[in-house]
């Protein structure tokens, strides 16, 4: 009974074994409510697990499945690049109004702007990085921001008393200091950038991709192909994420006692 209770206490600490428990349970629950409740149109939890054993058993999934990961991963890259030099030049003062335009460019929607990148791409591949880099860097730079307001002006002063110049100061307070905190706001980010793949991959279906396989599914009304590529989409983008979680513990292990569960 106490256990019982604890699931509806706030900070409470569970064990491993009630947490495994209380998602089977969530999950048997919520298979059971979707199989009572879908109609005519809305496939049942054995079509799509029957649908996705299908897709999982052909070698065009994982062709597109390559596709797909090769993008983000480039995509992420040259995104995580560009956010962290602006976010850095931030704390320049010539630099400043360009890194808080780019920071506002998180209101402009694709749909206006993909012409222009359709001019600016010499092919499929290059305009689907642009669609990326100008969905991810805006939503990167501003959590970087937020993570470099939260320096504290004392530890500013500390690298003064330290006879530290500004260039050394920003190395070791804004660079180093805070470099786990930059591959956690990564780690968020990545699922902009995973949620925004299919909607980029369908501006050029040339070179596939799961937003390929998603697309041809809905073309022919197909919908527990649909939902069976969104379910792989949303199981392989929660595995990223706690595989980047678990990377951020290892390579920075002092980040895990500055979190409380």
């Amino acid at each position: 009974m106490n256990q019982l209770k604890q699931f509806f206490e706030p900070f409470a600490i569970l064990k491993s074994r009630s947490i495994l428990l209380l998602i089977v349970v969530q999950v048997i629950i919520a298979l059971v409510v979707w199989q009572l409740t879908c109609g005519a149109l809305i496939p049942t939890p054995t079509k799509v697990f029957q649908k996705m054993m299908s897709i999982l058993g052909s070698s065009e999934f994982y062709d597109d499945f390559i596709a797909s990961v090769s993008l983000i991963a480039q995509g992420m890259f040259i995104s995580i690049a560009i956010a962290l030099v602006l976010a850095y030049l931030s704390l320049i003062p010539f630099f400043r109004p360009l890194v808080e335009f780019v920071v506002k460019c998180r209101y402009l929607t694709l749909t206006g702007l993909i012409f222009l990148f359709t001019l600016l791409s010499s092919d499929g591949h290059a305009l689907k990085i642009y669609l990326l880099i100008f969905g991810i860097v805006p939503f990167f730079l501003t959590s970087l921001l937020s993570v470099i307001d939260g320096i504290s002006r004392q530890e500013i002063e500390l690298c003064k008393t330290l006879r530290m110049n500004n260039w050394q100061t920003l190395l070791e307070v804004v660079i180093r200091g805070r470099l786990d905190q930059a591959f956690d706001v990564m780690r968020q980010n990545f699922a902009i950038a995973w949620m925004m793949i299919t909607a980029v991959e369908a501006q050029s279906m040339s070179e596939g991709g799961l937003g390929t396989q998603l697309i041809k599914y809905n073309k022919y009304i197909d919908l527990s192909g649909v939902f069976a590529v969104l379910i792989i989409i949303f199981i392989v983008g929660v595995l990223c994420d706690f595989l980047l979680g678990k990377m951020r513990i290892w390579l920075f292990p002092y980040a895990k006692l500055q979190s409380i569960r």
